[in-house]
């Protein structure tokens, strides 16, 4: 028989196990657990993207200016199974998000979260967008949008300048995305309505005929003239004549001689329309 396999020596893995072992004591956890943002904003959690509340003061005292504050985001059922990085090098990026379940983005200096309030100063809301980068802009370590529903849980990790993770937060409670619905699955069946949207819907049907009817008749009033002209008024009808009375000028008894009968100084004859 061949001489038997060579065993591993144990001083190297109990060296393996305090190693770990004091890795695991150096790293301070810091009793925070990140949060959706409670302003009051339209859009905190959509299909693809949520907004975080942004750990201000949270890292006073534990980072130094070098320090890097990295968003870790994973499946809620993968986050338990992350290991933190121990090098710069390690650090998961977000094309393996659906491969190793888990992505880190979002690095930021201690200067980048201040204590105090900004929105009194730039009128911004101090919210981290996660799944903001649709194009990607931020490589290496792109915030891209959430493939999927989730439920996603992050946490964050203090790293400092060679990449040793010094300081971590709790997880946040799980978080799910919204989600359309299949045009399939939408029923439009009216039967399955509530007895006030029947009620609605037939309140506005009514109002819709009558104001139908409405425009129909002020059609026809304001087109009639139209179609039937307006009468015409009396002094211009055909057999009427209507003329004016005046009193003549004086002419002298010599030229009254020769004015024709009917003409005489002091009367006022009517035209007549008799032959």
């Amino acid at each position: 028989m061949g001489p038997p396999g060579r065993q591993p020596c144990p001083c190297l893995l109990l060296l393996l196990v305090l190693s770990c072992f004091q890795t695991s004591l150096s790293l301070e956890r810091i009793p925070y657990k990140p949060q959706i943002t409670a302003w009051n904003l339209e859009g905190k959690v959509t299909a693809t993207t949520f907004s975080l509340e942004q750990p201000r003061c949270v890292f006073d005292g534990h980072a130094s200016a070098k320090d890097t504050i990295w968003l870790v985001v994973a499946f809620t059922n993968a986050s338990m199974d992350f290991r933190n990085p121990q090098t710069l090098a390690d650090i998961p990026v977000s094309p393996r998000m659906l491969t190793d379940r888990h992505f880190m983005t979002l690095p930021l200096s201690l200067d980048q979260l201040p204590c105090e309030d900004p929105v009194g100063v730039s009128g911004s809301s101090p919210l981290l967008r996660v799944g903001n980068d649709f194009g990607c802009h931020q490589q290496p370590y792109c915030n891209v949008p959430l493939p999927g529903p989730g439920p996603y849980s992050v946490k964050f990790l203090l790293m400092d300048v060679g990449g040793a993770p010094t300081a971590e937060t709790e997880w946040s409670d799980p978080i799910t995305l919204h989600q359309g619905k299949a045009p399939s699955s939408i029923d439009t069946w009216p039967g399955r309505r509530s007895g006030c949207m029947i009620v609605i819907a037939s309140i506005l049907s009514s109002l819709a005929g009558l104001l139908l009817l409405a425009f129909l008749a002020a059609s026809t009033v304001r087109f009639s003239s139209l179609w039937w002209p307006k009468e015409a008024p009396e002094h211009l009808r055909i057999g009427s004549f209507m003329g004016k009375r005046y009193v003549t000028h004086h002419i002298p008894p010599s030229e009254a001689a020769t004015l024709p009968v009917g003409c005489e100084p002091g009367l006022d004859p009517l035209p007549s329309l008799s032959p």
